[in-house]
């Protein structure tokens, strides 16, 4: 049997553990039976895309991304349109696209599927020349995106600590969004995400219906909020059930136009950056070849473990908010405070 040619791109500053350890896992747990094996490490930002681009080009089978979504991000995009497929071990501090596709987040686990060697064409989203797998937006989570970019921090406690510290004071946008080439529709809106795949990331679902083989993007419109149906909206978030919202406006289309009022940041697949006034996404059907898990149709019918914490969190977090409903900063902190307690 002819083996597969197979490059693991490790991070080795993603997320937020050690990965000295993955280089024995690899060794110990992928098939040798099955695989021509290379470990390269990445050694600056955008490097996994350069060697990405060099193993398509040397026409290896697969290409590992090890790390978070800002590697997969740059392996992915390296590789579209070709027959070099995406395998993924997950090491960040989001997994949005490891997490939607139902890989195992232990590294043995994800080895296990890379044996399998299983693999599906998907589809795959652009928003102003920048491919993305999961999700893009604008609005609120773009404006997070770059504060998490600039923390200097990773994992979920950072991002909830600036998602608590700055949503009393965003001011919701003007969107002008053509779907499909149909008329023009207007909305004020507190963020607008198009979504490949159906969560940003830590089981965060802003579009649960949402499918990578359906040759459709997800739009999802959030319409303002205030603090206190912050904690609702969190609860959705987590439990899959934003799309029922009554704060939520969703649609399908393959090619979205959309207009703001003013330029500022985006963000594809969690990277931050800056884009104009008019912005354009289109989906890319089935092109990108991705390892998946053959056991991921049995994981979705499983509970989710942190969709069941969150909601548990955030009901008890009633009392909590009632005791400060009348200053909405002391809210604010008071929210900080008891996430970080429960999730410590």
């Amino acid at each position: 049997m002819t083996k597969r040619s197979i490059v693991f791109i490790i991070n080795p500053i993603s997320g937020t553990g050690s990965k000295d350890v993955i280089p024995s896992l690899i060794e110990r747990h992928i098939d040798r039976d099955i695989y021509d094996v290379e470990l390269r490490f990445t050694e600056y930002a955008g490097h996994a895309q350069k060697i990405a681009t060099q193993c398509k080009d040397e026409g290896k089978d697969i290409v590992v991304a090890v790390g978070g979504d800002g590697t997969v991000n740059e392996v992915a995009r390296s590789i579209i349109d070709s027959k070099t497929a995406l395998g993924i071990v997950p090491c960040g501090s989001g997994n949005g696209l490891a997490r939607h596709l139902m890989l195992p987040m232990s590294v043995k686990g994800a080895l296990d599927v890379i044996n399998v060697g299983l693999i599906h064409q998907l589809d795959y989203g652009v928003i102003d020349s920048h491919p993305f797998f999961c999700t893009c937006g604008m609005g609120f989570d773009a404006f997070i995106s770059k504060k998490f970019a600039d923390a200097g921090k990773r994992g979920m406690l950072t991002y909830l600590e600036n998602v608590l510290r700055e949503g009393l004071s965003y001011e919701p946008d003007t969107y002008e969004i053509t779907l499909d080439g149909n008329d023009a529709q207007r909305y004020k809106a507190f963020l607008v995400s198009v979504a490949n795949a159906s969560q940003y990331g830590n089981d965060a679902y802003i579009a649960p219906q949402a499918s990578m083989s359906d040759g459709l993007l997800d739009v999802v419109i959030m319409e303002p909020f205030d603090i206190i149906e912050a904690p609702q909206v969190g609860i959705e978030l987590m439990n899959k059930t934003i799309d029922k919202s009554s704060k939520i406006k969703c649609f399908k289309a393959k090619d979205i136009m959309i207009r703001r009022s003013k330029p500022g940041v985006i963000h594809f697949d969690g990277d931050p950056v800056e884009a104009g006034t008019d912005l354009h996404v289109t989906l890319h059907t089935k092109g990108i070849q991705i390892v998946v898990n053959p056991l991921a149709d049995k994981k979705r019918r499983k509970p989710n473990m942190v969709q069941t914490a969150f909601s548990e969190l955030f009901n008890d977090f009633n009392t909590v908010r009632e005791e400060v409903v009348t200053n909405p900063v002391k809210r604010v902190m008071a929210i900080n405070n008891y996430i970080q307690n429960k999730l410590s």
